[in-house]
């Protein structure tokens, strides 16, 4: 299974491709490691959703897994932040999961990354989208485990 771990800052959407087959992780080669908002307009939105789509069908991405952002508070995501959510979730056939934080450092606990950050080849910046991608993995994984589906 190939996944497309997304963080939403500003007008950015940071992203990171991640795979699991037999068990074994995988960081595939991706040509772009952001996509940004040039214009709010609708035009622009349209226009960075045909982008991300394009992504999504070079790929073969099964999956979409957006970190949740606050909708209230000092760390709210902001509304540019929730229109580019809504126009990845308005993907025609595609399987968006909007991931909370507290899920995600749950999964994390159960299921610890085995290599440090620094070894994966992956920006700083793309954090954040990669440990996304890999706690919604290993949840499933696990899930799947232990409903006997495999």
């Amino acid at each position: 299974m190939k996944v497309c771990g997304v963080d939403l800052k500003g007008n950015e959407a940071v992203v990171s491709l991640l795979s699991l087959v037999d068990g074994m992780f995988h960081l595939p080669d991706c040509r772009v490691r952001r996509l940004t908002l040039a214009d709010t307009s609708a035009k622009g939105l349209k226009s960075f959703q045909s982008t991300f789509a394009k992504l999504v069908a070079d790929y073969k991405i099964d999956a979409v897994i957006i970190r949740q952002r606050q909708s209230k508070g000092k760390f709210a995501g902001s509304a540019i932040g929730f229109k580019l959510e809504a126009a990845i979730e308005l993907i025609e056939g595609l399987n968006v999961v909007v991931m909370s934080p507290t899920d995600i450092k749950e999964s994390l606990r159960r299921n610890p990354i085995a290599v440090s950050f620094s070894e994966t080849g992956l920006k700083q910046f793309q954090e954040t989208a990669f440990t996304s991608a890999y706690a919604w993995l290993m949840k499933n994984e696990y899930a799947s485990q232990d409903s006997g589906e495999l």
